[in-house]
């Protein structure tokens, strides 16, 4: 990281002609420490730094190497930021959200708990058989981390089976063929080992609460073996 800001920064510094002879390392310490100074506010702080460097135009060479780091985070978090909330298909929309608010919340003796957003017609699965479902998971914030709208296909997993983790297991095996159900998953039964961030996703910290939206939408083996 230190190599890619120096080469950002040092083809600036020179061809500003503001000094010939200043070394990427006190560049490096300049940059962290306007990235966490307010300059505005601190700018006395840099004073002995600009001493040292023998610069003719301090505020000059501040602004520069300040605004240039600026720009780059600010690259970064757009980058890691990923589609804005709204930019994303969910499961529960505005109306939704508003109706779930008095659903009564159900509370199982792991810990889980459950809001049905729609109680399902069809049948429930049984344990070992195969689920066909969407789902969108999220941080209790409600930034997404994953959802199977985006990837525009149905999840199909073997329910009680332990391919999926405890929380979302538990919470599809009481549900029925048609229905909709906000999980809101303790730590214990999400992540153990949590989940790196990437673009477009948060991090999701080792045994920490997650929420999944879920709609059950057929059994394969089940409804073949019916018909």
């Amino acid at each position: 990281m230190a190599s890619s800001l120096s080469s950002t920064l040092l083809p600036l510094g020179s061809a500003s002609g503001i000094h010939q002879g200043i070394s990427s390392d006190k560049i490096r310490s300049l940059v962290v420490r306007c990235m966490n100074a307010n300059i505005s506010a601190k700018e006395w702080r840099m004073k002995e730094y600009a001493k040292e460097f023998n610069l003719t135009g301090r505020r000059e060479m501040i602004g520069l190497i300040c605004g240039t780091s600026s720009l780059v985070i600010d690259a970064l978090n757009a980058k890691a930021a990923g589609l804005p909330p709204e930019d994303k298909p969910r499961l529960c929309d505005d109306a939704c959200e508003k109706e779930i608010e008095n659903v009564p919340m159900v509370t199982t003796e792991s810990g889980l708990q459950y809001k049905d957003i729609k109680v399902g017609g069809g049948p429930s699965p049984p344990i070992g058989f195969q689920v066909a479902a969407n789902y969108v998971a999220m941080v209790p914030s409600g930034q997404i981390f994953d959802s199977s709208l985006e990837k525009n296909q149905l999840y199909i997993f073997r329910v009680g089976s332990g391919q999926v983790i405890k929380g979302l297991d538990e919470g599809i095996l009481s549900m029925k063929v048609g229905g909709k159900r906000r999980l809101y998953i303790p730590g214990p039964l999400a992540f153990p080992k949590g989940l790196t961030s990437a673009p477009g996703r948060p991090r999701v910290a080792p045994n920490s609460p997650v929420v999944f939206d879920v709609s059950l939408e057929y059994i394969p083996g089940l409804e073949e073996d019916e018909e």
